[in-house]
């Protein structure tokens, strides 16, 4: 099966797809080369950004520890004779002059514990100011954070975003606060992590140069092998040729006259081994074709013989073919007759009866009659469908679904009154189809007249029409006896109780009915009871499967 793939395909383009089967591979090593190369710098990115920011976070708490220390000392040493106000501003002061970078980085800011602003060496205008609810450009409150932070034991770190002094842009910076409580200060000092972002950035220039290099040397090799590929396949097709155009010569020079191929003329080893199998061929080819010369003599005698005898069966078939057609017509013809004639008694029966109800009114025996008769009537609509429906179309058209249904059940009522069963009616009002009438009356009497002569005596026959989302459901429900095939029930002559007798016709119009119009038939039985289910889509259209 997998040869298949090199039907009708030459040797040399079964080189040039190894060839690129190879390339390909090539193209997904340097590719899973150049994702791992990837992953493995967005690993170190990872890294660097991790020992960055802890080198940093270190730095500022060293910072802030040691201004704590500074302000701690001039505290413990002079707040006893000094007032309070000139030497805060004392220690201030020292602390501005003494921190800061040239880049307006690293400096120390002061805030009180309700958030005034104390100390901003860039940012005088707030000096003096209550920041305690400023917040950043993702809604950090950053003062307030910050002093929390401070309040605890060992101090804290807060991420936020500010204005970088060097380049006015709004940058992500990490802080680190402690407190000073004798003055309940909250003492600070931060860095921006664009740094960081620089160094990864470089990296990232790194590695593409890396790869690019990786890809050239790649694609460099690639070409060359390519290229000795190619020149290797020429000079393997040149051979392969020569040696095919040998073969060639031989079979055009054989298929004219007795010849074997000399075994010298062969230069490869893998066609040697064909010469022995070809000229073995050639020899059992000519001895048959000797004996098949012999065969051929008396063959066409016996084909002469055999044409004779196939004339004279040709002939008999004819007149078989004739015979039937003339009696499947006559058949035909016959069942189309009984049919017409059924229906002119029939039909006189029915009006009588009527006029016998009008004049005397209703008896038992009449009404057996009446019973009787409508079962005849149904048949006899029955086999009209049977005999017109491959040559009638029967148009559709919007129909009263409820008003049809109540109408048939009350046409049946005498017979199911006759049974000893009566039909209970759930019908919901005002639900319509769009249908042939005549092919809708086959669905509904053929299911009332089996469920009347199927369900056990003196039981219910339940007749339930509803909606159910986008469909519409019919369903006869009956007390019977369970009905061990329900796939079978359709077929046509089939009989599932042969007591009850009956042709069997009438589920099999029903199942052909339903398989055109795309209805979906649902047959439920068990030993209480059988239900045989409709479901139509709105409107008179289904595509569903018709049986389940």
């Amino acid at each position: 099966m997998s040869l298949n793939i090199f039907k009708q395909k030459t040797i040399t383009s079964i080189y040039i797809w190894g060839m690129f089967v190879v390339f390909l591979f090539v193209v997904l090593f340097t590719t899973l080369v150049i994702y791992e190369e990837y992953n493995d710098f967005e690993k170190e990115a990872i890294s660097i950004r991790k020992h960055y920011i802890a080198e940093q976070k270190n730095k500022i708490r060293f910072d802030v520890n040691r201004v704590l220390k500074y302000i701690n000392f001039t505290y413990e040493k002079n707040h006893a004779f000094v007032d309070k106000k000139h030497l805060q501003n004392e220690v201030i002061h020292a602390i501005e002059q003494l921190y800061g970078r040239e880049d307006g980085t690293g400096y120390i800011f002061i805030y009180t514990m309700n958030g005034l602003n104390l100390s901003d060496p860039l940012q005088l205008h707030n000096i003096g100011k209550n920041l305690y609810t400023f917040k950043d450009a993702q809604g950090v409150e950053v003062i307030k954070n910050l002093i929390k932070t401070s309040k605890q034991k060992e101090g804290g770190f807060v991420n936020y975003s500010w204005v970088k002094p060097v380049t006015g842009v709004d940058t992500p910076k990490i802080s680190y606060a402690k407190a000073f409580l004798p003055w309940q200060w909250m003492v600070g000092t931060g860095v921006y992590l664009d740094e960081v972002e620089k160094v990864i950035l470089a990296d990232k220039f790194a590695l593409k140069k890396r790869l690019i290099k990786y890809m050239m040397e790649i694609l460099s090799l690639t070409v060359i092998l390519f290229g000795l590929g190619l020149a290797g396949l020429a000079i393997v097709t040149h051979i392969i040729n020569k040696e095919i155009d040998t073969f060639s010569h031989f079979f055009k020079r054989a298929s004219k006259r007795y010849i074997t191929i000399d075994e010298d003329q062969i230069q490869l080893s893998e066609f040697r081994k064909m010469v022995k199998y070809i000229n073995t061929m050639v020899n059992t080819i000519h001895r048959r074709k000797k004996k098949l010369r012999e065969i051929n003599q008396t063959l066409e005698k016996r084909v002469e013989e055999k044409t004779e005898n196939i004339r004279i069966q040709n002939r008999l078939l004819a007149k078989e073919k004739e015979f039937s057609e003339t009696l499947v017509k006559a058949q035909d013809s016959f069942i189309k007759y009984s049919i017409h004639e059924i229906n002119t008694p029939l039909a006189v029966i029915m009006t009588h009866i009527d006029i016998r109800k009008m004049k005397f009114g209703e008896d038992k025996y009449l009404s057996k009659i009446e019973a009787a008769s409508k079962m005849i009537a149904n048949i006899y609509d029955d086999l009209s469908y049977m005999v017109k429906k491959d040559r009638f179309t029967y148009d559709k058209q919007w129909i009263s679904f409820s008003f049809f249904v109540q109408n048939r059940i009350d046409f049946f009522e005498e017979i199911a009154a006759g049974n000893a069963h009566k039909i209970i009616a759930n019908i919901e009002p005002n639900i319509n189809i769009y249908m042939s009438d005549i092919e809708l009356q086959r669905i509904v009497d053929n299911n009332l007249s089996n469920a009347i002569k199927y369900a056990n005596k003196k039981t219910e026959i339940i007749v339930k029409l509803y909606e159910e989302e986008k469909q519409t459901i019919l369903e006869f429900q009956t007390y019977s006896k369970e009905i061990v095939d329900t796939q079978r029930i359709f077929e046509p002559f089939h009989q599932e109780d042969e007591i009850q007798g009956g042709f069997g016709l009438g589920l099999e119009i029903v199942h052909a009915i339903c398989k055109k119009e795309h209805i979906k038939v649902n047959v439920i039985s068990n030993s209480k009871e059988t239900i045989f289910k409709y479901t139509f889509i709105k409107g008179g259209f289904n595509n569903e499967d018709t049986l389940t």
